[in-house]
């Protein structure tokens, strides 16, 4: 993995804009500490921050050139099938200096034009540039792994693989209010903007072809998913599931570098660590737990599943006070608010993994396309009513009168039910919508002085709830294009790369989820069981306690932090009124009133709320107001 910047100007480039240049491609260097290189010509500049994998020599520095210096290309990923692909061009007559997949990634270009991208099975953000015809070529990966942002200026095109990147480009920086509403909706922006105006992210599946003339959007990938659903048998999908799962982690496994395996002891990171030992029989696998916390602490599971398959397992034990230490380091690199609080762990497992292994396997992906989800349960139960749901359709709106939080048990069991009920007495649409968010609209607009028109906050939800029908795969499908990219993918993404650590996810080929979203949902969950067909799959290889237990979400001690040791930073600076006052984007009555419920006995998602709070305050005074 690595971080890309690069400059379009149809009108040329100038030193100041090489300069500029430079300096944004440092921002990147976490992404890539092992080289940092610019190219420029005269209509384009290209920058790489290289982390090293294959071909760790100076021969896979980019940005890289062919032989005739007609095509240039600056790109952050892994390409799994570049040996197959290296083949085919040589047969053609093309030849390599390098081992990289870099290489064949521009000769691919080269002999098959914009088209290539079909064929390669990877993740990636890449920029390939024609001296030639003196256009640009952008693409992201199918499904968002790695991230690609870009700004268009009058003549200007900047693109980067993180918004701090952009951020020296723009001549003044403000806020996008519809992407800050939604922020504070969902805890991250759920579309392709962002809440720097004008940045926008490249969306996941797609390349753009930039010219003097224009800009031209298209998309090469969809999931094939048409609900004409296939006929296999529930056996034989299982055995179809294995072989495809098998083949992907292969692929992942090539690197000339140290690589091992995140194991948590749940269903998927055990799955992948098990399929990965085949093919490296000194696999390093990683896991974290929570000495303050014992209820979340699953290292026992991860340590099970390591002496089956006999890893060299380290498991990093974390105190509270551990989590609070590397807080700041986690808000310091967070470039564009993102309130998603489960970064801080996954930033120490990244932290502490990466004094070990440079690459590491991970099996995120698997909850969305196989229905892991507790909502996903409630949205299969709310498609198919029994008693007990009707009986909450009718009387649960009783929860709405008890203490709701996730301090306890009780206010948490009430949480649910009240989010249950609503969601059984509103449309499909309208359910998803609302249990994809940590707020409702009218939060926003109440904590939020510029107010989004409602018709225009209609058509943003039916932009989130366009693919929604009364069959779960619909929901599966729409959290692909919404959940992950912007909130699990987007979260490992910088949280390994703040620590130069790439994370590659074997259930997200292409290939795999293909098949996936071809089968019926009973394949997904039924009989309370969530992810069944992934289970059973693999159930005779894993040891019996991976899933003979209940799945605990970890909760950071947010609560216990902003009434105690963040309780100053966080009321007295961030949050104080003259601040919030000069600032005019809050209104401070709505602040007070999030106040007020943290220290009551029912803080519901209040903590929540002050988090996201937090979040943004920091990050506008490190980046918009610095």
């Amino acid at each position: 993995m690595c971080g890309i910047v690069g400059l379009f100007n149809k009108n040329g480039v100038d030193e100041q804009q090489v300069t500029v240049c430079e300096k944004a491609l440092k921002t990147l260097e976490s992404r890539g500490p092992d080289n940092q290189s610019i190219y420029h010509n005269r209509k384009v500049i290209l920058g790489h921050a290289r982390l090293s994998i294959i071909d760790t020599s100076s021969n896979g520095h980019q940005p890289m050139l062919d032989e005739e210096q007609e095509f240039v290309i600056s790109y952050n990923g892994e390409f799994y099938n570049f040996q197959e692909e290296k083949d085919l061009l040589l047969e053609k007559g093309y030849t390599f200096k390098s081992k990289t997949d870099t290489e064949v990634l521009l000769y691919m270009y080269k002999a098959y034009g914009p088209q290539f991208i079909q064929r390669v099975n990877g993740c990636f953000a890449l920029s390939i540039y024609n001296n030639k015809t003196q256009s640009l070529f952008l693409a992201r990966d199918r499904f968002g792994i790695k991230p690609l942002y870009y700004s268009q200026q009058n003549q200007q095109l900047v693109f980067a693989s993180e918004v701090k990147a952009l951020i020296p480009f723009q001549k003044s920086s403000s806020l996008d209010n519809t992407s800050l509403h939604q922020y504070f909706r969902f805890n991250y922006t759920p579309l392709e903007t962002t809440c720097v105006a004008g940045i926008k992210k490249i969306e996941p599946g797609c390349y753009y072809i930039i010219n003097s003339d224009k800009i031209e959007k298209h998309k090469y990938y969809n999931i094939p998913y048409t609900k004409q659903y296939s006929s296999d048998s529930y056996d034989d999908a299982q055995k179809k599931i294995v072989n495809l799962l098998d083949a992907a982690v292969q692929k992942r496994m090539l690197s000339d570098v140290p690589l091992g395996t995140f194991l948590s002891g749940g269903v998927d990171s055990s799955i992948i660590s098990t399929i990965a030992k085949r093919y490296k029989n000194d696999l390093n696998t990683f896991s974290i737990g929570y000495e303050d916390e014992p209820l979340f602490d699953e290292t026992r599971f991860a340590e099970i599943v390591a002496k089956k398959i006999n890893s060299k397992h380290h498991s990093f034990r974390l105190k509270n006070k551990d989590l609070y230490d590397h807080l700041f380091e986690v808000l310091d690199y967070l470039d564009e608010p993102f309130a998603d609080s489960s970064a801080l762990p996954v930033y120490i497992l990244s932290k502490k993994t990466r004094a070990h292994v440079k690459v590491a396997l991970s099996g995120d992906g698997a909850d969305e396309i196989f229905s892991g989800y507790n909502k996903h349960y409630a949205h299969y139960k709310a498609l198919n009513l029994g008693l007990k749901e009707q009986l909450i359709k009718q009387f649960g709106g009783f929860a709405h009168f008890l203490p709701k939080g996730r301090n306890s048990s009780f206010s948490n069991l009430a949480r649910q039910i009240s989010k249950f009920n609503k969601g059984l007495n509103i449309s499909d649409k309208e359910r998803y919508i609302s249990w994809l968010s940590i707020n409702d609209s009218a939060y926003a607009q109440q904590l939020l002085k510029h107010q989004i028109n409602q018709k225009d906050l209609e058509a943003y939800e039916l932009r989130l709830s366009k693919n929604i029908g009364n069959d779960l795969n619909d929901i599966l499908y729409s959290d692909t294009q919404i959940l992950l990219p912007n909130d699990m993918l987007n979260k490992v993404d910088k949280m390994s790369m703040a620590n130069s650590l790439e994370v590659r996810t074997p259930f997200l080929d292409h290939e795999l989820l293909d098949y996936v979203f071809s089968l019926k949902a009973e394949y997904k969950i039924a009989n309370g069981m969530k992810k069944r067909i992934l289970q059973d799959s693999f159930r005779s290889i894993l040891p019996t306690e991976v899933f003979n237990r209940p799945k605990h979400g970890f909760e950071v001690p947010l609560l216990s932090w902003f009434r105690g040791d963040l309780y100053h930073y966080l009321f007295e600076d961030l949050l104080r009124k003259d601040k919030i006052k000069k600032q005019n984007i809050f209104n401070f009555s709505k602040i007070e009133y999030l106040k007020k419920k943290l220290f009551s006995n029912n803080p519901e998602d209040a903590v929540a709320s002050i988090w996201a709070l937090l979040v943004f305050q920091y990050w506008y005074d490190k980046h918009l107001l610095s």
